[in-house]
């Protein structure tokens, strides 16, 4: 996981495949530590579920 300051303060996270099967995992280096621990679990989640290779909606896995 890297801490990179973001933008904007949200989102707290964010995680993008790779081509070689891992991903990276970026967290808001805008967002107090506690924010940036509940962004990583949110998406280590997206990996463990496989969020990238399912035809979910966005809505849905993002619980919007």
């Amino acid at each position: 996981m890297r801490v990179v300051p973001f933008p904007i303060c949200k989102p707290g996270g964010m995680v993008m495949p790779n081509d070689d099967g891992t991903y990276s995992v970026y967290l808001n280096a805008r967002v107090d530590s506690i924010h940036q621990r509940r962004a990583g679990e949110h998406e280590l989640d997206h990996i463990v579920n496989g969020d990238f290779y399912n035809d979910r909606p966005i809505t849905e896995v993002e619980d919007i």
